[in-house]
């Protein structure tokens, strides 16, 4: 599986009958999946199917989702309220009782308020299906036109997470191969600690002696964090080979990242060490804020 960014855009749109239907959909970061959707009058019962294939599809990130459905020509019938009318006739022939009135033309009863509704013709449930299918439909491609720009930025951001780790893992090398780590850079610092020690006029405590010797050789001692280093960086690659959402994954190992970085800079007992170290928390940062980005 390829790596996705969890930021993209798509768009869709179709016709069904007299309608044109059109959806827009954008994701960016976020820790978790959270889908906000914005459906018009009349389609919320296709709201749980709408979100179960977002679901289906995108596995992390921040997505909102629109739809928009405008009919091209409104159908509207034309009807006549019987019992308005009845009232209307029954009322006009009490008048024409009363006094010497014309009886009332049809033009005249029809434009009285009330007689004749004018309403937009109601869609069969044989067109809602069909336009909710049709609808549903479209929804399928516009996903996977948002998964297909998340995938090609996930790539892009594949290639800037290789680098990053290629740099940890020369900087590694160059910590690995620092002069102040050989054995005669240790002895050479043990016996400075221990000439200090033995200045006239200083107490010896031979103690205090060989705890200096401990520190120093400790210090001195970066294996551990060397080799954890190694072991994350080929963690990070394997599991950006399989891809996939992969992301919070690689987010925990650059925090181990940054932990054996930051104990490999407090053992550095020579500036040229504590400056890889300082390099490679630099480049780690950089590899931890690209990994934000991934699902």
């Amino acid at each position: 599986m390829a790596l996705s960014s969890m930021t993209g855009f798509s768009r869709a749109e179709g016709a069904t009958g007299a309608a044109l239907w059109a959806w827009e959909i954008k994701s960016v970061n976020s820790k978790g999946l959270d889908v906000k959707l914005k459906l018009p009058p009349g389609l919320d019962a296709a709201e749980p199917a709408v979100r179960q294939k977002i679901s289906a599809a995108v596995a992390r990130g921040s997505v909102f989702a629109s739809l928009s459905v405008k009919r091209e020509t409104a159908t509207t019938e034309v009807r006549i309220n019987e019992a308005v009318l009845a009232q209307v006739a029954e009322a006009a022939r009490l008048v024409a009782e009363r006094i010497d009135a014309r009886a009332p033309a049809i033009d005249g009863l029809l434009a009285i308020k009330g007689v004749i509704d004018v309403v937009e013709a109601e869609e069969s449930e044989e067109e809602k299906a069909r336009l909710v299918a049709d609808i549903l439909a479209g929804l399928d491609v516009a996903l996977a036109r948002l998964l297909d720009m998340r995938r090609s930025e996930g790539a892009a951001l594949g290639t800037v997470l290789t680098e990053r780790l290629d740099e940890i893992a020369a900087l590694k090398r160059e910590a690995e191969d620092n002069p102040c780590r050989r054995p005669e850079a240790i002895r050479a610092r043990i016996a400075d600690q221990i000439a200090a020690l033995l200045e006239p006029g200083r107490n010896f405590d031979p103690d205090r002696l060989h705890q200096e010797a401990l520190m120093v050789a400790s210090k001195a001692d970066i294996r551990e964090e060397l080799d954890r280093l190694d072991a994350h960086v080929a963690a990070a690659r394997k599991l950006m080979g399989e891809g996939g959402a992969v992301g919070r994954k690689l987010d925990f190992l650059a925090q181990e990242f940054n932990r054996e970085t930051n104990t490999l800079c407090s053992k550095a007992n020579d500036v040229t060490l504590t400056a890889t170290g300082l390099a490679l928390k630099a480049v780690v940062e950089q590899f931890r804020e690209q990994v934000q980005n991934l699902e």
